[in-house]
């Protein structure tokens, strides 16, 4: 007892020594009631440990994310929120109107289908901005490349939970794969082509060009290349077999539509779950095995923050009001992607508006916002490697993780969840990741390249507008003309993603 009381009272000593030796350092003003021990770390006259505020440092808790609170402060909790994390965030916050009088129409005026669609379709924009604000708030609390994560994760969430109710309301009457497995993909383009093109760009208008590590970057493409691989087997097989296809009977084992989706069913679901163990292979390299790597990159990054200052000085969410946050948007965001779906089968139908433009442009826009707001602030800040790590992180996660978590569910509800996607659309995902793959390999942006990629995607948009919804399963026999003419196409479509592949490689 004696020993340990003794070992305290040097350990105190000790700390009066530093802050006495280093009472000299108090050359600017801010320092006048803060100085540094001997490991480097902020402290205040009385030994503790504190932030840049000099708020006192909870236990857990990382500097950058101590707010000097505990528990819920509504005003301050307010304020915060609104304020957001950047200026274009701040603007966001501005829709919130939308979100009570989306909730308030779709159970007053359920004839106003319309209406509906285009309220919650905005009101989504607010809810999203504040899961992925309340996120990056919990992150700075955390350490750097498990921050990161969680952010990126966070940002992904909107994504699920409309992916799990449009996998909900599919049923005989309303078929809303095509539109989930469109979304899929969309979600990928709109982070490679249109979020990291407006990084490019915003990050390029004052510089001639930026710089990121090759350690976010070549990761980051192989990754994807294994994600568009996987991603295109089941979709590769199913076009080759498809000539194969005879329903007529006194065939002895003849290859049927029905055994032929039964089997790309089959490859769907054990790719999924292969690929969910990618994903958690490249989760585990990032957060124990080689994060040391990611930690110096992120640091440095941190370095070249021009608003660094400024940001730190920002008041921050307690842990507490963070959880709030993410309960009300979250809250919020499932109430708005219920009533969006219910609209979308009228919106398809009575608008006019294709399956494949539901589902690449529309639905990914809104879930996306909030990632999007974060890494273009980022890029501008020039602080690159963040914005890579949220957008590569992003299309990493959709492709490997909520992909196959929506075919897993799919399969545990019994419904034919496949990675069967039109061959337009996994075409279009190929050409992506050799347009971005490119522009990563230098390791170099500007605002070139960034408009390039935003140009490609308007493109892409375009054609989706244009392009007609998939003959249903059960009817695709039938539609099939005798000189297989349908057979060519889908051939040729086959041919044009083995040959993008093959680019890609080389």
């Amino acid at each position: 007892m004696l020993g340990r009381h003794r070992r305290k009272n040097q350990a105190a000593g000790a700390v009066r020594q530093d802050i006495e030796l280093n009472s000299s350092q108090a050359g600017d003003p801010r320092q006048k009631d803060h100085f540094y021990n001997h490991e480097g770390h902020r402290v205040n006259h009385e030994g503790h440990r504190v932030n840049h505020n000099g708020h006192k440092i909870t236990k857990g808790i990382k500097p950058d994310g101590e707010s000097g609170r505990r528990g819920i402060h509504p005003w301050h909790f307010l304020r915060i929120c609104f304020r957001s994390s950047c200026k274009a965030s701040m603007a966001v916050n501005v829709l919130w109107p939308f979100v009570p009088a989306a909730i308030a129409i779709h159970f007053a005026r359920t004839d106003l289908h319309k209406w509906i669609f285009a309220l919650n379709y905005i009101a989504m924009v607010p809810t999203a901005n504040l899961v992925g604000f309340a996120g990056q708030e919990l992150a700075r609390k955390l350490p750097k490349v498990f921050g990161v994560l969680l952010e990126t994760f966070l940002g992904s969430v909107v994504e699920i939970v409309l992916f799990m109710v449009l996998l909900h309301n599919n049923d005989d009457q309303h078929n809303f794969i095509p539109v989930i497995q469109a979304a899929i993909l969309g979600s990928i383009l709109a982070n490679l082509l249109l979020c990291l093109g407006f990084c490019f760009f915003v990050g390029g208008m004052n510089r001639d060009e930026q710089e990121f590590d090759e350690a976010v970057s070549e990761v980051g493409s192989g990754l994807m290349l294994v994600a568009g691989f996987g991603l295109l087997i089941p979709s590769a097989f199913s076009r080759s077999l498809l000539k194969e296809v005879d329903e007529s009977a006194g065939v002895p084992d003849a290859l049927t539509l029905a055994t032929l989706d039964s089997k790309v069913l089959q490859i769907s679901r054990v790719t999924s779950v292969i690929l969910l163990v990618a994903f958690l292979i490249y989760v585990w390299f990032q957060m124990r095995t080689h994060h040391g790597i990611y930690d110096s990159v992120l640091e440095k990054d941190e370095e070249k923050d021009h608003d660094r200052e400024k940001d730190l000085r920002k008041s921050k969410l307690t842990l507490t009001e963070c959880f709030l946050a993410l309960v009300i948007a979250l809250t919020c965001v499932s109430l708005h992607a219920v009533f969006l779906v219910e609209q979308i089968e009228f919106i398809v139908e009575e608008g006019h508006v294709s399956d494949s433009f539901m589902g690449l442009i529309l639905v990914p826009l809104v879930e996306k916002v909030a990632e999007h707001l974060t890494a273009v602030d980022e890029a501008h800040d020039n602080q690159m490697n963040f914005a890579l790590a949220h957008v590569l992180g992003a299309t990493i996660q959709t492709a490997l993780f909520n992909s196959s978590l929506v075919v897993i569910v799919g399969w545990g509800l019994g419904k034919a969840m496949s990675l069967d996607f039109e061959i337009f659309n996994v075409v279009l995902l190929i050409l992506a990741i050799i347009v971005v793959g490119n522009f990563l390999r230098d390791g170099k942006s500007n605002y070139l390249e960034g408009a390039l990629c935003i140009l490609v995607y308007i493109i892409i948009a375009v054609a989706a507008w244009y392009y007609p919804n998939p003959i249903p399963a059960g009817e695709r026999a039938s539609a099939l003309p005798e000189n297989g003419s349908n057979n060519e196409t889908a051939e040729a479509g086959a041919e044009l993603a083995g040959r993008a592949l093959k680019m890609l490689l080389n």
